[in-house]
C-alpha cells in the first residue's frame, strides 16, 4: 500500500483504555501459557495500531506543519499519550509479575523483561499532566522552528533552505546567510529560553516525583539503557578529549589554511570546508533518488529489495517545503511492515546523507519487520544510529553517483565531518549532564556554561559576537535533541566510533567482507544489548578507550595521505 492510501482515523481513547485493561485481566487470568501467550499477541496488535494511527499523524503533521486537522490530531496524542501511559504499565507490570514469564523468556527473550523493568521505572500517575506539558512544549519547539521564515537576497526561506547559502564559497554571502540565521534565533531568543527553562524544570519534577535527585537517571531510563550508565559514558567523554579534540582541531587548523581565514574559525568560515565550495550532489532531487536506488540494488540482495519497497510504496518525503517540519528521521508504519523517511534535500551534502543515513535506519527496521514481539524490532539508539552511520561509508564506492567530479572531495569532508563531529555531540551531551545537575541556572548561565564548554570541545570555535546568538554561547538552542530529546545525543557519538570500526574495516578487508560484520551486528536488531550486539558481531565497544585511539591513528594517518591535488 502506498503511504498517501494509509488509512487514518483517531483512535478513541476510552475504547482503547478498556481493551487494554480487558487483556491485561486477560492475562492475570490465564490459567496456561497458550492462554497467556494469546493475551500478549492480542496486545501486541493492539498496541501496532495505535502506534501506526500516531505514526501517521505525526508524519503528516510533519509533511505541512499549518495543516489544521492534524495539528489537532498530534494535539490530541499529546494528550492521550501519558493518559495512556497508565494502561501500558499495568499491563508491563502484569506481563513482568506473570507466573509464565520464564517461559515467555524462553520464547522471546529475557531482554524483553529488563526493558520492561526500566519502562516501569519511568512512569507514575503522578507525573501525567507534566508529560503533557513536556509535549505541548516540544511541540511548540518543533513549530517554532518550521516557522522561519528567513529573509535573504529577496526571498524568503525556512532554515533548512537557507543551509546551501550557509556553505557557499563567497565569503560575504556565507556570511550574511549565518548572520540572518543567527537574527531568526536571537529574535525567538526569549521564547527558546522559556521552553527550554519550562522543560528543564518540569522534568527535573517529574524525576523527583519517581524518587530521584535530578531529571538524569529518568532520562537515561526514557532513553532504556540496558547495559552502561553515566560513568561509561563520562570515561567516554574523557577519551574524546584526549584523543579526538586534538585531531579534530589538526582538521580545522588545516581548513583555515586552506581557506586563507584566521584561527579559530568563526561559524561561517568553520562551514566551508574547500575555497571552492563543499562537495554537492550533482544532478536533481530525483537523480539523486535514481543514485540511491543504484547503490541498494547494487550493495547487497537485501538491500535492492529494501529499496524497491521504499520507492514503489512512496515511503520518503524529503523535498523541502515551506511549512514542513525541520530536520528528517526514520520511523516505522508497524501495521504495515514498513519504514519511513522524512527529510529536508537542501541541495547540499546532506541530501545524500538522507539516502545513506536515514535509509540505514530504514534498512534496519525493513530486516526486523517480523521479529515478535515489536519491541525487539528495535534496539536501543545508538545502536540504530550504528546501522545508518555505518551505511553512510558503505556509500563509498557509488560516491561518483551522487557527487560526479566532487567525489574525492566528499569522501575526504565526510571522514573528517565524521571525526569532528564526535566532539561537538559528545559536548552537547555533557551540557545537558550539567544543566540537569543545575536545574536552577538561569538561561544566561546556560549560554555560558555552553561558551565554556565550547573552549574544552571545540577550541577551533571563534565566539566573538560576530554572528548573532551563535557567537554568544546560544548555538546550543539549534539543537532540536537538546529540547525534545534529552540525552539521545551521545548515541549519535557512539555510533560514530563504531562507524568508524567499520570505515577502518572496509579500508583494511574491503566492502564485501565489512558487509558481512555489518549484517551480523544488524540482524540482530533489539534481541540484544548494544554491548551483546557490538561483541557478538566481533567489534569492541566505544567504552574501551582503545577504540577511538586507534581510529584516530587510522583516521589521521588516511586524511594526511588523501590526494586533494588539483582541488583548491
Amino acid at each position: 500500500m502506498k503511504f498517501h492510501e494509509m488509512p487514518y482515523s483517531r483512535p478513541q481513547k476510552q475504547a482503547l483504555a478498556e481493551d487494554m485493561a480487558r487483556i491485561t485481566q486477560q492475562l492475570r487470568q490465564a490459567e496456561t501459557y497458550p492462554q497467556a501467550r494469546s493475551a500478549f499477541l492480542a496486545m501486541e496488535d493492539l498496541q501496532s495500531h495505535y502506534d501506526t494511527l500516531r505514526t501517521l499523524a505525526n508524519i503528516r503533521h510533519d509533511i505541512d506543519t499549518r495543516d489544521p486537522f492534524y495539528d489537532a490530531e498530534t494535539a490530541f496524542f499529546d494528550q492521550a499519550g501519558p493518559e495512556l501511559e497508565e494502561y501500558v504499565q499495568t499491563w508491563n507490570s502484569a506481563l513482568l509479575e506473570s507466573p509464565f514469564r520464564s517461559a515467555f523468556e524462553t520464547e522471546y527473550g529475557s531482554l524483553l523483561f529488563t526493558n520492561l523493568e526500566i519502562a516501569r521505572r519511568t512512569f507514575s500517575p503522578a507525573i501525567i499532566a507534566g508529560l503533557q506539558r513536556e509535549n505541548s512544549l516540544t511541540t511548540e519547539y518543533s513549530k517554532l522552528i518550521a516557522s522561519a521564515q528567513i529573509p535573504f537576497e529577496g526571498g524568503t526561506y525556512t532554515l533548512s533552505q537557507l543551509q546551501p547559502f550557509r556553505q557557499d564559497p563567497d565569503d560575504a554571502r556565507r556570511l550574511a546567510a549565518w548572520k540572518a540565521t543567527g537574527a531568526f534565533f536571537r529574535d525567538n531568543g526569549q521564547r527558546l529560553d522559556a521552553i527550554y527553562d519550562e522543560l528543564v524544570h518540569l522534568r527535573t519534577d517529574m524525576g523527583r516525583a519517581l524518587g530521584q535527585e535530578n531529571y538524569i537517571p529518568l532520562g537515561y531510563w526514557r532513553m532504556q539503557r540496558n547495559c552502561y550508565g553515566q560513568e561509561e559514558i563520562a570515561r567516554f567523554r574523557e577519551a574524546v578529549v584526549k584523543h579526538l579534540v586534538p585531531l579534530a582541531d589538526a582538521v580545522y587548523r588545516q581548513q583555515a589554511q586552506r581557506l586563507g581565514v584566521p584561527y579559530p574559525l568563526s561559524y561561517a568560515d568553520s562551514a566551508l570546508q574547500f575555497r571552492s565550495g563543499n562537495p554537492r550532489p550533482c544532478g536533481t532531487p530525483e537523480d539523486i533518488l535514481a543514485a540511491g536506488n543504484r547503490f541498494y540494488e547494487q550493495l547487497s540482495p537485501e538491500t535492492a529489495e529494501f529499496i524497491h519497497v521504499m520507492y514503489d510504496q512512496e515511503l520518503l518525503d524529503v523535498l523541502s517545503r515551506t511549512g514542513k517540519a525541520g530536520g528528517g528521521y526514520c520511523t516505522e508504519l508497524t501495521d504495515y511492515k514498513v519504514p519511513f523517511i522524512f527529510a529536508n534535500f537542501n541541495g547540499t551534502s546532506g541530501d545524500v546523507e538522507v539516502i545513506t543515513h536515514e535509509a540505514g535506519h530504514a534498512f534496519a527496521s525493513y530486516l526486523a519487520r517480523d521479529i515478535v514481539p515489536s519491541a525487539n524490532r528495535w534496539p536501543t539508539m545508538e545502536s540504530c544510529e550504528v546501522h545508518s552511520m555505518s551505511m553512510e561509508f558503505f556509500a563509498w564506492p557509488w560516491a561518483e553517483s551522487f557527487f560526479g567530479e566532487d567525489a574525492r572531495k566528499f569522501r575526504y569532508t565526510h571522514l573528517a565531518g565524521a571525526l569532528t563531529f564526535i566532539p561537538y555531540g559528545t559536548m552537547v551531551d555533557h551540557f545537558q549532564h550539567l544543566v540537569y545537575e543545575d536545574p536552577d541556572m538561569t538561561p544566561q548561565d546556560r549560554h555560558r556554561l555552553w561558551a565554556k564548554l565550547s573552549g574544552i570541545y571545540m577550541p577551533w570555535q571563534r565566539l566573538d559576537g560576530e554572528i548573532p546568538c551563535f557567537g554568544e554561547g546560544r548555538a546550543w538552542q539549534r539543537q532540536s535533541h537538546i529540547y525534545e530529546l534529552p540525552f539521545y545525543y551521545i548515541d549519535y557519538c557512539l555510533a560514530q566510533t563504531m562507524a568508524l570500526q567499520f570505515w577502518a574495516l572496509i579500508q583494511k578487508e574491503g566492502t564485501a567482507e565489512a558487509w558481512k560484520t555489518y549484517m551480523a551486528f544488524t540482524r540482530q536488531a533489539g534481541t540484544r544489548t548494544f554491548t551483546e550486539l557490538v561483541e557478538h558481531a566481533g567489534l569492541r565497544t566505544p567504552f574501551d578507550e582503545t577504540v577511538l585511539r586507534d581510529v584516530c591513528a587510522a583516521a589521521g594517518q588516511w586524511l594526511g595521505q588523501y590526494d586533494l591535488t588539483g582541488i583548491r
